[in-house]
């Protein structure tokens, strides 16, 4: 009979292989269904049965389906594909938000859903943080370009200035003194 796995075995499981994959559909984060039946070691099916015995607890904020084209495009993102019957989805595949994840520990049972979903919270909240900072980032990139376009203009104008300065204005051309006649005469 095949030895249960305590927590400490689940935390061998490298942070990275849970955020590798959460995707970004429809402007959420999500997990999609082959990917945490894979990591709580069940099969899709018997995951989406449990899903679906008590789809009251995942209203559309906690999961939805995918359409066709999202699947497709989801699948064309996959470099290789791996040859052979049944390896591929026949059905759109669920999607679950963060808030669906943390609902699956109160539908799964066991110890290996319970650390499992531990791990998978940690990932998000890790993800969230990233993105935090990157978004800090790139704020405080943005400051220092609008102030470096304000400087730029600043200096252009203390240069338009310092050259108003130092050169002298053009002097009118000197009319000629004396008697001009209306034509010139000619040489004869």
């Amino acid at each position: 009979m095949p030895k249960k796995p305590t927590g400490n075995e689940l935390a061998t499981i490298p942070a990275e292989v849970i955020e590798r994959k959460i995707y970004l559909i429809r402007g959420h984060k999500v997990m999609l269904d082959r990917d945490l039946a894979g990591l709580y070691q069940v099969p899709t099916k018997v995951f989406n049965q449990a899903v679906k015995r008590n789809s009251d607890r995942f209203p559309a904020d906690f999961m939805f389906q995918l359409s066709r084209e999202e699947a497709s495009a989801l699948r064309s993102q996959i470099v290789t594909l791996e040859q052979g019957r049944g390896r591929y989805f026949k059905y759109a595949p669920y999607a679950f938000t963060e808030l669906g994840v943390a609902m699956l520990s109160s539908v799964l049972n066991g110890n290996r859903a319970v650390q499992m979903n531990i791990l998978i919270m940690r990932a998000f909240v890790r993800l969230r943080e990233i993105l935090a900072t990157h978004q800090d980032l790139a704020r405080a990139v943005e400051d220092i370009g609008r102030r470096q376009n304000e400087q730029g203009e600043q200096i252009a104008n203390i240069i338009e200035t310092i050259n108003q300065l130092l050169l002298p204005e053009p002097v009118p051309p000197k009319r000629r003194i004396g008697f001009q006649t209306g034509a010139k005469e000619t040489e004869e």
